[in-house]
């Protein structure tokens, strides 16, 4: 039963790296002509955030369970408000771009540390994610700065 509780909550981060993954994707393109020195740092959390998936399913199939791998539907549902809201927006669409970013670094932040605090995960998945959440963080710092020096 231990082993179900700890995947179901390592599902659950699963879907929010896909979800973080495909939300990197969206703004590939979008912000390069205003912030260049980003696009190197952005290669680097797409690649960071690929290995924390591949990190996640490891330990998920650890746990003799299959890995959900796929974004979550309410992620899926937050990429299309943002392009409808891109579609409509006169302003600096890299600005809501980045603030979008912030959003969903943010939500994932939330997730990572409610997995953390459920007690659920074992040592060696809590060190794991608790490395994932410091990463997040990280980025979402990063992304939260940009904003401030626009």
């Amino acid at each position: 039963m231990k082993n179900k509780e700890e995947a179901s909550v390592l599902n659950d981060l699963l879907h929010i790296t896909n979800d973080r993954i495909e939300g990197f994707a969206k703004v590939e393109g979008k912000v390069w002509e205003n912030y260049p020195d980003v696009k190197s740092e952005y290669a680097r959390l797409n690649s960071l955030s690929r290995v924390m998936k591949n990190e996640l399913i490891n330990l998920i199939q650890d746990d003799g369970e299959t890995p959900e791998d796929s974004p979550s539907v309410a992620g899926a549902l937050h990429r299309t408000w943002i392009d409808i809201k891109n579609s409509f927006t006169l302003g600096n669409k890299e600005e809501s771009t980045i603030e979008n970013v912030i959003f969903g670094e943010k939500a994932a932040i939330d997730a990572y540390q409610n997995a953390i605090d459920s007690g659920k995960l074992s040592q060696e998945s809590l060190d794991i994610v608790s490395e994932h959440l410091k990463n997040i963080k990280d980025s979402y710092h990063q992304f939260e700065n940009m904003s401030r020096y626009k």
